[in-house]
């Protein structure tokens, strides 16, 4: 290995550290509670140190919120889905998202209530427009658009819908996180009833008319 290589390899470690770091932090103390002097100190190393890999403390939450927002992202677009029915799609589409979503509670909990320019950049998904923006939201549009083909529903139609599913599964999402005692077979239960009932429901209200 050449130094070049080796010293873009310790590069990308030692980003990995904060970033890590970071994470852990966000997960058990919120995103308001993110310094740098805090990553520094549970890395051991100096806070100049950090600047050297990161410009700030927004450029480090930035990355930390891309990645969470990725794997929703991944979960809501995956490849196993492709080719299913409309139906059959949205519903593994919503269980995918809560299920990645209850894979990283903290995280997912802190971000999504998180009301910095930052986290809101990723986050947000209520105003007009924003199915052509956000991946995920993106992903929800196209499915139901597939599921109206037949029937005379106008854009803006498809992405309140879009919208108005994804806000009541954050808060099943939210219940879910919160009320730790719930059972994994009273979860799934939940989980399943909420994506093959309720959510189609929402979907094919639409449909109706």
């Amino acid at each position: 290995m050449t130094t070049e290589k080796r010293r873009e390899r310790e590069v990308e470690e030692m980003k990995e550290l904060i970033l890590s770091a970071a994470s852990d932090i966000i997960a058990s103390e919120g995103f308001d509670k993110l310094s740098i002097r805090k990553i520094a100190k549970k890395i051991e190393y100096s806070p100049s140190i950090i600047y050297h890999y990161f410009d700030d403390k927004e450029e480090i939450l930035n990355v930390v919120i891309q990645r969470g927002y990725k794997k929703i992202v991944s979960a809501v677009s995956s490849m196993k889905i492709e080719g299913s029915v409309p139906e059959e799609k949205l519903v593994q589409m919503t269980q995918n998202y809560i299920k990645v979503a209850l894979s990283m509670p903290e995280e997912f909990m802190a971000a999504q209530l998180n009301q910095s320019k930052v986290a809101l950049k990723h986050t947000s998904s209520l105003f007009k427009g924003a199915s052509k923006e956000k991946p995920a939201l993106s992903a929800l549009y196209q499915c139901l658009k597939e599921m109206y083909k037949d029937k005379d529903v106008d854009e803006n139609t498809i992405e309140l819908t879009a919208q108005m599913i994804v806000v009541s599964t954050l808060g099943l999402i939210f219940k879910i996180i919160i009320e730790k005692d719930i059972s994994d077979e009273q979860r799934d239960n939940l989980i399943s009833f909420y994506s093959n009932e309720i959510v189609l429901r929402m979907a094919n209200g639409n449909r109706l008319n």
